[in-house]
């Protein structure tokens, strides 16, 4: 048996931390300030490096990254996006999907990040080519990143009319092929409320988890969360249900938002606070103190409610600017919620695993083996910084290794 000895770098807080990884079982078998080198070990240095638990996308669309030179949204408007992409979407082939979000998962790994939930808009108008990419990339990286993949049912999902049958009909189809989860983003429904119980019914008929783009607007009387709640908790499905955005939340009292926090925690609902995409596409009609289009983390938290945070859109029509980087979205959940950067890359970390329903990351004996070390000296400089100098290590093997090389002339 071959383990890796990771010796030299420091953990979180700055302190010494060593770590033994066993790429057999695929577990943390040792955590200390100092080991002793065995005869089994392969020895990685990790001098200069922060190591931390390994990064887990919550929420990202792998069939939309990199579009933003097709599909361009020039309002940059959430409706104008999902128009944008409606439009461009027809013309999606598999080959194109597949290369595109293959790519954009090993950017993840090189990142320092080995889970990834994608969201995959379903709809009557969209070939299930596009979602059989996706599907087809999990598998093709599964010895690097746990991939899981979200039907996005797209609106309009209210009514009687053509489309909304075949949506439904499509919706059936992609779980059939091997959707994981059941999604969907009722704000931009005709009724919101009436798009979560029929998405949640889904999701129960079907046994499988839920993961809704919820309330992603500024309007703070959009309340289709409660009904998010009641719903899970009258299908009995707490603990395998995410709440994505919770946008308007952030723009409620605070007593509403400790009361509906409390909710959230009582019902098992994780939520995922995703400030790229958010920062980017709400309040452009507020150019006076305009609001941050971030959920109320802080008061989240604090009610003891698992929130994770991500990317959301990656150059494409809902966010140009968004990046394969956990660093980069810790360090703006950080500054717009004010967070400490512990809590910010727990946030990209351990409690994303922990919203994914994956195995504990967080370099304990025992812990699944799969590790970050990026250049810093503790965690508070790593996201400041966001060297590309970084080790990633999933399941106790080294699956990428990018050294930077600078010199001043």
């Amino acid at each position: 048996m071959t383990t890796r000895l990771l010796t030299g770098g420091v953990g979180a807080d700055g302190a010494s931390l060593v770590l033994r990884l066993d790429d057999v079982s695929g577990t943390v078998v040792a955590a200390a300030a100092s080991l002793v080198v065995q005869p089994t070990d392969d020895v990685v240095d990790c001098t200069g490096l922060v190591l931390l638990p390994v990064g887990a996308e919550p929420h990202v669309h792998l069939d939309k990254v990199g579009t933003i030179g097709d599909a361009p949204n020039p309002s940059g408007e959430l409706m104008d996006a999902v128009r944008a992409w409606l439009a461009h979407a027809p013309s999606l082939t598999f080959d194109d999907v597949h290369r595109r979000a293959t790519e954009a998962i090993d950017r993840y790994v090189v990142s320092g990040t080995t889970a990834v939930r994608s969201h995959v808009n379903v709809h009557a108008t969209i070939d299930l080519a596009v979602l059989e990419a996706v599907l087809a990339v999990r598998d093709d990286v599964a010895d690097r990143c746990d991939v899981q993949v979200v039907a996005l049912v797209t609106a309009p999902l209210v009514g009687d009319d053509d489309v909304v049958q075949a949506t439904w009909a499509q919706a059936e189809r992609a779980l059939d092929l091997g959707a994981d989860l059941v999604g969907g983003a009722p704000a931009t429904d005709s009724d919101p409320v009436a798009s979560v119980h029929a998405l949640v019914d889904l999701a129960a008929r079907r046994d499988l988890p839920i993961d809704l783009h919820v309330d992603e607007k500024l309007d703070p009387s959009s309340r289709s969360l409660l009904a998010y709640v009641d719903a899970v908790r009258a299908r009995g499905l707490g603990g395998r249900a995410t709440a994505s955005h919770c946008v308007s939340l952030g723009q409620q009292d605070a007593a509403e938002q400790h009361a509906t926090a409390v909710r959230l925690a009582d019902a098992g609902i994780a939520v995922v606070a995703l400030p790229p995409t958010n920062l980017w596409l709400q309040g452009r009609g507020r150019p006076v103190a305009t609001p941050r289009g971030v959920t109320a983390v802080r008061t989240l938290l604090d009610a003891g409610v698992v929130v994770a945070t991500g990317a959301d859109n990656v150059e494409d029509p809902f966010c140009p600017l968004g990046r394969t980087d956990l660093v980069d979205a810790a360090r703006l959940l950080a500054l717009t919620a004010h967070l400490s950067p512990a809590e910010a890359w727990a946030a990209a970390s351990t409690s994303s695993r922990a919203a994914l329903g994956l195995a504990p990351a967080d370099l304990t004996v025992g812990s699944r083996a799969d590790v970050f070390a990026i250049e810093g000296a503790d965690v508070g400089q790593a996201l400041a910084r966001a060297s590309a100098h970084r080790l990633t290590f999933r399941a106790g093997r080294l699956v990428s290794r990018t050294t930077v090389t600078t010199a001043m002339t």
